[in-house]
């Protein structure tokens, strides 16, 4: 059954970082807004759980930052990497301009369920949760809105001035609106874990023990979350030889006990992400705009994706709010949101390329170890703060208008 709703001045779809993010900022600034989700909670494991310096950032600039440090998280002023069987320094925080010098690790359910209560308090927000978008609705050439289904199959149509993807890598969104995607290619997978963290542990947050046989360490207080990284492709064969041989490879690379890779007792406790980069050559069409994981998937290294969709998002509703609100929405605003996100996605993704490893897979002739530029990172005092801005920071952080 399908029935016509109250039409929305935007509609986003997808209730990640980035939909969150701007259906808060768009209602606090008077604009009707909808966001629907097509899973009944957040509750996911292994999403990303990064919430970088600008994103405390712009927390405090909505006079939130205090409530939300309340929330149960765990707090890294630097990075660092095992080179060569030290602890190295790879991205110090504590000089940034910002009220927060450091990376704060909290689960992205937390961190979405804190953004849906302040929106739902909001008299233009709706959230809909276990909504599901069912494609588009069009007058002509432009967007007009988006249809939706519940958990019980009944159909809705949101009119809407402006439909936003923020559905994710998997975007339905850009896929039916036929948005061009550039794909950049990716040499690796990503395996996460979960160990158990003894409070006598003294390992710091990350280590890394070669190109092809990375280990990430995060410290969620009760246990360590684990990334292992994998070449593209290769979970089939990593399966095939069995939970035996993982353990023996995890526990070769862990600044952690042998035995405490011994927890690790079935393939079900253990998770693939398939590690994409790519972006979209335009975000928009008329009447429609991709921001986010939609717009440009990201590597995992540095855990920057979360952050640059926080970004997308304020820069967003600092740019659409007052044409929404007046109802004066063009193209040439939408075309606005890709230019000004366009560069700091496109310099963090090259960074991301410029860190890969350039050993080919299989190749055992080449000098296994961190790649060259983790060494020089290591080896340099000023180093580590410079890509402590990058991380932190990232080349455009966006701040929320007043």
């Amino acid at each position: 059954m399908t029935q016509s709703s109250t039409p929305q001045s935007c509609c986003i779809v997808g209730a990640g970082p980035a939909g969150m993010m701007l259906g808060f900022l768009l209602a606090r600034a008077g604009v009707p807004t909808t966001v629907i989700e097509k899973h009944t909670d957040f509750l996911r494991d292994f999403r990303g759980d990064t919430i970088h310096p600008s994103t405390l950032e712009a927390f405090h600039e909505l006079g939130l930052l205090d409530e939300f440090l309340a929330l149960p998280h765990q707090q890294a002023p630097q990075l660092h990497a095992e080179i060569n069987g030290t602890q190295t320094t790879i991205a110090d925080f504590s000089r940034l301009p910002t009220r927060c010098k450091f990376i704060a690790f909290m689960p992205q359910w937390d961190f979405l369920n804190f953004l849906a209560e302040k929106a739902n308090a909001l008299p233009c927000f709706e959230l809909r949760m276990g909504a599901t978008f069912a494609g588009l609705v069009r007058q002509g050439e432009r967007v007009a809105g988006a249809r939706v289904v519940d958990s019980v199959g009944r159909e809705d149509i949101l009119e809407a001035d402006l439909v936003v993807g923020a559905d994710g890598r998997d975007s339905r969104v850009r896929r039916d609106v036929g948005l061009e995607v550039e794909d950049l290619g990716a040499s690796v997978d990503v395996l996460w874990m979960r160990l158990s963290r003894p409070p006598d542990d003294t390992v710091q947050g990350m280590s890394h023990g070669g190109p092809n046989q990375g280990l990430i360490l995060i410290d969620r207080g009760d246990f360590w979350q684990c990334g292992y990284v994998i070449r593209k492709g290769g979970f089939s064969e990593t399966k095939a030889a069995g939970l035996p041989a993982l353990r023996a490879k995890l526990a070769a690379v862990a600044p952690l006990p042998s035995k405490r890779f011994d927890e690790i007792e079935d393939w079900d406790q253990v998770h693939l992400l398939s590690v994409r980069m790519d972006r979209l050559k335009t975000w928009w069409a008329p009447g429609v705009l991709c921001i986010g994981d939609a717009a440009h998937a990201m590597s995992p290294v540095g855990g920057v994706g979360v952050n640059l969709a926080i970004q997308d998002a304020v820069a967003a509703a600092n740019i659409l709010a007052a044409p929404l609100l007046r109802g004066t929405l063009t193209d040439a605003h939408l075309q606005a949101v890709q230019k000004r996100r366009e560069f700091p996605t496109k310099a963090t993704q090259k960074v991301q390329l410029m860190m890969r490893s350039k050993r080919k897979t299989g190749d055992e002739t080449k000098k296994s170890g961190p790649p060259a530029f983790l060494r020089m990172i290591g080896r340099s005092r000023i180093l580590p703060h410079v890509t402590g801005r990058l991380i932190g920071l990232g080349f455009r952080p966006e701040h929320v208008k007043r």
